[in-house]
């Protein structure tokens, strides 16, 4: 005759094993939670980078080739104005060359003279999870990046 016996767990193991996973849940959910916002904000800095970036390189392709109404940047006619890219989806929107999906792009109006702005998808309050661009005014003088992520 042969003695089988199963064993398992206990009710108490299986309480303890709840309890440490509630306890483990209860800390890292807020954690997580408060990472998506600074993935946003991060993603709306990181804009406003290339925004900089890809106007400082529109002007020094302006100045080298001594054209100072249009560019080529990759492949894309970029629309100047006072050497930099203007507020047009001609404009900062083809220097910078951004996937859509991410952000909601707002030409400036007038080109010349406007703000465009790139409003961050999924954010809490889109207004105040932006990037704003404003070319610049005059000759001589610069463009104008505002950076706003209190509601990301």
């Amino acid at each position: 005759m042969t003695s089988s016996r199963i064993r398992g767990f206990t009710l108490i193991e299986l309480v303890v094993v709840i309890t440490i996973l509630g306890i483990l849940a209860a800390f890292a959910i807020p954690r997580f939670i408060s990472l998506d916002s600074t993935a946003r904000s991060a993603t709306v800095t990181g804009l406003a980078g290339t925004i900089r970036s890809s106007a400082a390189l529109a002007r020094g392709m302006s100045m080298a080739t001594g054209n100072a109404a249009t560019v080529t940047m990759e492949g894309q006619a970029v629309a100047l104005a006072n050497n930099y890219p203007d507020a047009s989806s001609g404009g900062i929107s083809n220097a910078i060359n951004l996937s859509p999906g991410d952000f909601t792009f707002t030409a400036g109006a007038p080109a010349a003279t406007g703000t465009a702005t790139w409003q961050r998808v999924g954010a809490g309050t889109p207004a105040t999870c932006q990037v704003s661009y404003t070319p610049p005014a005059a000759a001589g003088a610069a463009p104008v990046v505002g950076v706003a992520t209190a509601g990301c």
